[in-house]
């Protein structure tokens, strides 16, 4: 890939300057436990809408054990989770949709390059292509391993209802217990 078509070098990141472990990134993601897909965010330009960060793989990852047996591969949906998640620390960090959670609105263009494995640490970058505020959020996004490209594409966020959501769940818990299930 040339050099003009990274969002960042990921040769240039100092992966020691951690803006956010994952307590800060808790902060403005609500997934917990083994949905956590990030380890920490080592750059962000707010000028740009430019943020990077990196997953590192273990041998613990709740995937490892079935996809696939002897062959662990990093799932290409979970390599998309963990983009999907810097891009809406860096959404809500900088409150840039203006909604209380964002969640997938779409792919484009998703390629995956080379195999992501246990050891291996997963470098993101996203940058924010287009903003409607309160709609959509467009990034454009890249994930490298020892600086070879790995995943690369265009994921769209958009505003959760987290009040429907939970009317919803509250209703659901209510028909479960009329009928004792």
């Amino acid at each position: 890939m040339a050099a003009r078509d990274l969002i960042i070098d990921p040769a240039t990141l100092d992966l020691s300057n951690v803006i956010a472990d994952a307590e800060g990134i808790r902060k403005y993601n609500p997934q917990r436990f083994e949905m956590e897909q990030l380890t920490a965010i080592v750059y962000e330009d707010t000028v740009n809408n430019v943020c990077a960060g990196y997953k590192d793989i273990t041998y613990d990852e709740f995937w490892v054990r079935g996809h696939m047996p002897n062959m662990p591969l990093m799932p290409g949906v979970v390599m998309l989770e963990a983009a999907a998640q810097m891009c809406s620390y860096f959404s809500q960090k900088h409150d840039l949709l203006g909604a209380a959670m964002i969640g997938f609105g779409g792919l484009e263009d998703v390629r995956f390059r080379d195999p992501v494995i246990p050891g291996d640490r997963l470098v993101l970058a996203c940058e924010m292509t287009k903003l409607r505020r309160g709609r959509i959020v467009v990034t454009k996004f890249q994930g490298f391993v020892k600086n070879a490209l790995a995943v690369e594409g265009v994921l769209k966020g958009i505003p959760i209802p987290i009040e429907v959501v939970n009317s919803q769940l509250a209703n659901a818990a209510e028909a479960r217990k009329q009928n004792g299930t």
